[in-house]
């Protein structure tokens, strides 16, 4: 029954790290750019929903409005971010546009710091009373645990109609293919590339806002680990694959809290980082990841 409870309080975790690495597959599938400002995005969204709560109450229609509006404005920052940050740097060397996404990053957290609406201290998140459900043999699953799992499974749903069932969904995966001759057939790239930022975006949002909700308390400085971690889901599946990243987040959170609950929480980061090296000299492309052949 222990193994039961901690495989709910897994899947619950990495319901979360799953939302999170999405928005990391997404954007290198389509720019081959990794975007470490992607874990502060969650941290706007946590601020957004924190205010919005704070405003309006934790009640169902708060959360709603919350989400709303955290969605609304980690999209806004996602496009913002790609259209003055790595769009001009589209051509030029990969390292340029991973020190340029560190440097945005640090940008999100050091400038959330310094506004004196929020500050770098700690903040108590407002979420909605919480409710235990017991069933037999001590096993028991919470309402904010059951919000997570519904609502993240709902977004992954929706994400997995848009990008196989919508004409943007179809234009993703041709500029994923193939940018140059996605462009010849007449699809905006740069159109379709900030759609998939901020779509990624909205993702984090969730994530953001789900992530505060389960632990209850808001920093500038949030979004680092779990950011890090869903970046090791979408390695872990398979940078580029939506799937992937999804069975990477499950396998990372459910590998954290039996870590948690079997071992010590003091070897939970040691463990689900462990988990990814392994992963990765038995299949270095990751376990749902393809080779990439490149002629010369």
């Amino acid at each position: 029954m222990i193994v039961l409870q901690q495989l709910i309080n897994g899947v619950s975790l990495g319901s979360i790290y799953a939302l999170i690495a999405l928005g990391y597959t997404m954007v290198y599938g389509i720019v081959l750019l990794i975007n470490f400002a992607h874990g502060d995005i969650l941290m706007v969204g946590a601020y957004a929903a924190f205010f919005v709560l704070g405003a309006v109450g934790a009640g169902p229609l708060g959360m709603l409005l919350a989400f709303i509006v955290s969605m609304i404005i980690c999209a806004s920052f996602g496009v913002t971010i790609e259209r003055f940050a790595y769009r001009p740097l589209r051509s030029a060397p990969r390292l340029n546009s991973l020190i340029t996404a560190i440097a945005v990053s640090l940008i999100l957290e050091n400038g959330v710091r310094v506004l004196p609406f929020i500050g770098p201290n700690p903040r108590q998140f407002p979420r909605p009373a919480v409710v235990n459900i017991q069933f037999g043999g001590g096993l028991s699953i919470s309402n904010i645990q059951i919000i997570v799992i519904i609502l993240s499974a709902l977004l992954m749903l929706a994400l997995n109609y848009i990008i196989n069932y919508t004409r943007r969904g179809k234009a993703m995966r041709a500029v994923s293919f193939d940018t140059q001759t996605a462009s010849l057939m007449g699809i905006s790239v740069n159109g379709i590339i900030s759609f998939t930022f901020a779509l990624g975006s909205v993702l984090a949002a969730a994530g953001g806002v789900l992530y505060a909700s389960a632990y209850p308390q808001v920093t500038p400085l949030m979004g680092m680990m779990p950011g890090l971690k869903a970046f090791v889901a979408a390695v872990l599946g398979g940078i580029g694959s939506v799937p992937g990243a999804m069975l990477g987040g499950f396998i990372l959170g459910i590998a954290e809290t039996f870590t948690k609950g079997f071992i010590s929480s003091q070897f939970s980061d040691a463990i689900s980082f462990s988990v990814l090296i392994i992963v990765l000299l038995i299949k270095p492309t990751g376990i749902l990841g393809k080779k990439h052949r490149v002629k010369v």
